[in-house]
C-alpha cells in the first residue's frame, strides 16, 4: 500500500492579506494532489476529514500516523496552524510547507523552508506543471528525511514518539473504510433513500468519523428524506449532533416535516448560542415564512401579517450578519413584496442585495443559489430577458431536486403579488413552469 501524505491547507475560495482570492480547491486538484501521486504517495485533505470545525480523534490519527504531510500556509489559516503544531509536536520530519508566491507569513513561521507556488490574477494556479513537479522532489526527498519540525531542531531533549508501537495497520484499515463508505454514498444518492439507509446500516455511528456522518446526512437531503434526516441526528454521537452545521440542518428537516415548533426552537438556540448567520437565519426566515403561507391559506389575516414580518426581520438579520451572502437578502426583499404596500426599505436593499451576488459571482465560480437569486431579482425589476438568461444559468446549475422547488415557491409569490396589482405576469407563469418541469424530471 502507497504511504499517506495529508494535506493541511484552507478550501473553496479564500482571500489573503495581499488582497488575492484564492481557489485553493484548484491548488489542491492541480498542483497537490497531482504532485503526491507523482511521489507515489495517496493524498489525504485536511477539509475532507472535519465536521462543523471539529478537530476530533481521526484527525489527530491523521496528523501522527500520516507518513507525510504538507501545510499550505496561505491566509495563514487558524486550523491550519493548529494543525501544523500538532504534526511539528509528533513528527521530527517529513512535513513540507508551501505557500502562494506574494504571501505575508506570520513572523513565527516565515523562517522556515517553505515551497511557493504560482498564482494568477483569477487566483488560479499559474504555473502548475513546475510547482507541481518541485514539490514531488520535495516529497521524494522526504523519503531521505531531515528534521524539519522546529520543535525537535531546536529541543534536543524533547521526547521522541515511538511511531512503530502505534497503531498505523488500524490507521490504513480506517482511512480506506472512510474511503470506501464516502464512494458508496456518491452512488447511492442516485438511487434514493433506500439505498442510502443500506449504507447506513453498514456504520457503527458511534464509531464513525464525523465526515461520514455528515456526508450521510446530507445525502439524506438530497433525496428530501426528512424524517431520515432528523433519525440520524438524534442517534450521532453528541459531539457530532450538537454543532452548529448539523442543528442547522435539524431545523431544515424538522420545518419541512411541518414541525415547526420544535425547528424554531432548535435554531432559535443556535443564534442564542452562536449568533445571527446567514445560513441559520436563512433557514429560521424559511420557518416564519411557512407559517405565514399557512397563516394566510387559513384565513388568519392579522396572524400571517405577524408571521411575515417576523420572517422579513429575521432574513434581514441574516443579511446584515453577513453581506457578502445575498441568499437571506433576496429572500428578505422578495417578502417585503409580499406586503400591501411594498416595504419601504426594499427599495433600499435591492441593489445591496444585487452587488452582493455580482460580487460573490465575481470571486468563485457560480453555484445553482446564485442564478436563482439573480432570477429573482430579474422578476422584482420587471426584466423578462435577464430573468430568462438567469432561469436558463439556474437549470443547467441544478444540483438537489429540492433546489428548484425552492425557487418555484418565491416565483409563485412575486407572480400572485404582481398579478394582484394589475402587472402582466404572463412570462412569470411560464418561468413557474419551466422550474417544476425540472422539479418532476
Amino acid at each position: 500500500m502507497k504511504p499517506f501524505c495529508f494535506v493541511l491547507m484552507p478550501f473553496g475560495t479564500k482571500p489573503d492579506d495581499a488582497g488575492r482570492t484564492i481557489n485553493f480547491d484548484r491548488v489542491f486538484a492541480e498542483i497537490i494532489a497531482p504532485a503526491i501521486w507523482d511521489a507515489q504517495m495517496e493524498p489525504i485533505r485536511a477539509d475532507q476529514e472535519t465536521a462543523g470545525g471539529i478537530i476530533h480523534k481521526a484527525m489527530f490519527e491523521r496528523l501522527m500516523l500520516c507518513d507525510y504531510a504538507i501545510a499550505d500556509l496561505t491566509t495563514a489559516n487558524a486550523n491550519v496552524f493548529y494543525e501544523l503544531g500538532i504534526r511539528h509536536g509528533i513528527r521530527p520530519h517529513s512535513t513540507i510547507l508551501m505557500f502562494a508566491h506574494g504571501s505575508r507569513l506570520p513572523f513565527d513561521v516565515a523562517p522556515l523552508r517553505g515551497l511557493p507556488y504560482q498564482i494568477d490574477s483569477r487566483g488560479l494556479p499559474a504555473d502548475s506543471n513546475a510547482d507541481r513537479q518541485e514539490l514531488a522532489e520535495r516529497l521524494k526527498g522526504c523519503r531521505s528525511p531531515e528534521e524539519d519540525s522546529p520543535l525537535f531542531q531546536l529541543v534536543s531533549e524533547w521526547p521522541r514518539p515511538d511511531i512503530g508501537r502505534l497503531k498505523t495497520d488500524r490507521f490504513r484499515e480506517l482511512v480506506a473504510y472512510a474511503k470506501t463508505i464516502k464512494r458508496k454514498l456518491e452512488n447511492a444518492r442516485a438511487h434514493g433513500v433506500e439505498a442510502i439507509a443500506a449504507v447506513q446500516s453498514e456504520l457503527v455511528l458511534v464509531d464513525a468519523d464525523p465526515a461520514i456522518l455528515i456526508d450521510l446526512l446530507l445525502s439524506y437531503r438530497a433525496v428530501k428524506a426528512w424524517r431520515q434526516m432528523t433519525d440520524l441526528i438524534r442517534i450521532m454521537p453528541r459531539l457530532v449532533a450538537e454543532t452548529v452545521l448539523v442543528q442547522e440542518q435539524f431545523g431544515f428537516a424538522l420545518n419541512r416535516l411541518g414541525q415547526r415548533d420544535i425547528a424554531e426552537t432548535v435554531l432559535k438556540r443556535v443564534i442564542a448560542t452562536h449568533g445571527p448567520s446567514s445560513e441559520t437565519n436563512g433557514i429560521l426566515g424559511r420557518v416564519y415564512k411557512d407559517r405565514w403561507e399557512e397563516a394566510t391559506a387559513n384565513g388568519q389575516q392579522v396572524l400571517a401579517k405577524g408571521f411575515l414580518r417576523k420572517a422579513i426581520d429575521t432574513y434581514l438579520s441574516g443579511f446584515e450578519a453577513d453581506w457578502r451572502d445575498a441568499y437571506p437578502g433576496i429572500n428578505a426583499v422578495t417578502l417585503m413584496e409580499m406586503s400591501d404596500p411594498v416595504d419601504p426599505r426594499q427599495a433600499e436593499l435591492l441593489p445591496v442585495v444585487r452587488y452582493a451576488v455580482k460580487h460573490r459571482l465575481g470571486r468563485k465560480i457560480a453555484d445553482y443559489w446564485d442564478h436563482a437569486t439573480l432570477l429573482e431579482l430579474a422578476v422584482l425589476a420587471n426584466d423578462q430577458d435577464q430573468a430568462e438568461t438567469s432561469l436558463a444559468d439556474a437549470l443547467a446549475g441544478v444540483r438537489e431536486v429540492w433546489e428548484p422547488e425552492t425557487t418555484a415557491r418565491n416565483i409563485r409569490l412575486l407572480r400572485t403579488a404582481r398579478q394582484n396589482r394589475g402587472f402582466d405576469v404572463g412570462w412569470i407563469v411560464r418561468i413557474e413552469e419551466d422550474l417544476g418541469r425540472t422539479r418532476s424530471a
